[in-house]
């Protein structure tokens, strides 16, 4: 059944900028400092007092802030890191940028992160870190992951505003962990990342490495160390300390339309849903991922709901199972089961912070109809 010409489509995600955001950029580009100025270290001590960290650098992605993290916790060639294969494939490029090994564990049913037995057992004397992911923004079990005694590097591109159990905002623990600002993220910079940590020498080389190996005190004509250019500019720096100030709303407007997908997505038969926060845990809502019921294919899915003016998307692939995983390391289907069965049936559904409650039932009652149930 195809749309109605009338029904407009609904998105499957809408960045939340404004007048603050313009208001922010205009000062900047006033200014005549696009790089390298003011802002940049305004929004990593702004970001840092929110979290409760120590110390945050700004980078120009979350890719590459999980590149300078794995290198500064002291990956190299060679080595492997354990992590998860249910993630966007930055988690296990950035391994493989250091010539590293990516191992790759199961994740939980549940929790849908990185188990922590499985990691345990994929451990071997080549292990130099663990590289746990809070998929879609739940926290990963980092205490279980901390008890194995290896560095740590935390994937929480997709977890800002994700709490642990114990109260600890998640990229507060004092390890590395890495923050994404991609346009769908719940705060964005368009493009930008950052990296917290409790480490005043591990910001100083993540700073360095960021703008080419320069140290603080060095100028542009001596450089003491390989670095990249991974340096977040003003401009951006600077849409990210507008949205800082209202990410309490924006993070309490994602709640709400998940509270309402929780609502109206309930009654389909067969139909995975995002695990509840228990025992403490409090996700930070970045997508919301269902898994359509065994029997069904998902791909067919996603036309359907196109069909209905509802947009979606398989979210997310197996990494071992990708062509370049494949071909390089060797893996094939079978070794990661619950990944794989998560993988082979996940949708991405319409989430965005302005999505009404009209827009929620909508695709609730289009999603119903595609799997062949009552709305």
């Amino acid at each position: 059944m195809a749309a109605r010409p009338d029904t407009e489509e609904i998105p499957l995600a809408r960045p939340v900028v404004g007048e603050e955001e313009e208001a922010a950029v205009v000062a900047v580009l006033r200014s005549g400092q696009l790089s390298l100025g003011p802002r940049v270290p305004a929004f990593e001590q702004a970001f840092a007092r929110r979290l409760g960290a120590a110390h945050a650098s700004a980078v120009s992605s979350g890719t590459a802030g999980l590149h300078l993290a794995l290198r500064a916790v002291g990956v190299s060639d060679g080595d492997e890191v354990v992590t998860s294969p249910f993630s966007f494939v930055a988690s296990a490029n950035a391994c493989v940028f250091e010539r590293a090994r990516p191992v790759f564990a199961d994740i939980d049913p549940g929790t849908l992160n990185l188990d922590p037995d499985a990691a345990a057992a994929a451990v071997t004397d080549r292990t130099t870190a663990l590289l746990p992911v809070h998929i879609f923004g739940y926290p990963a079990d980092i205490p279980a992951f901390e008890r194995l005694g290896l560095p740590i590097v935390e994937d929480a591109c997709e977890a800002l505003g994700a709490v642990h159990a114990d109260g600890v905002a998640v990229g507060a623990r004092g390890h590395p962990a890495v923050f994404g600002f991609y346009a769908n993220k719940q705060l964005t910079t368009g493009e930008g990342g950052i990296v917290t940590t409790a480490d005043a020498g591990m910001k100083e080389r993540i700073d360095s490495e960021r703008n080419q190996g320069r140290a603080p005190d060095m100028g542009w004509l001596d450089h003491d160390r390989l670095g990249f250019n991974y340096r977040l500019t003003d401009v951006a720096s600077a849409i990210g300390l507008a949205q800082l100030e209202r990410l309490d709303g924006l993070l309490a407007d994602r709640a709400r339309v998940a509270a309402r997908y929780g609502g109206a997505l309930t009654g389909i038969e067969g139909l995975g849903l995002p695990c509840p926060d228990t025992g403490g845990n409090v996700r930070g809502w970045f997508v919301y991922v269902v898994q359509v019921p065994h029997g069904h294919d998902r791909d067919e899915v996603v036309r359907a709901l196109r069909d209905h003016g509802v947009q979606s998307k398989p979210y997310l692939p197996a990494i071992h199972l990708m062509t370049y995983y494949r071909e390089t390391f060797g893996h094939r289907e079978g070794e990661f089961p619950v990944c794989e069965d998560v993988a082979a049936r996940s949708v991405a559904l319409p989430f965005f912070p302005g999505m009404t409650d009209a827009q929620v039932e909508r695709v609730a009652a289009a999603l119903a109809r595609v799997l062949g149930q009552t709305p």
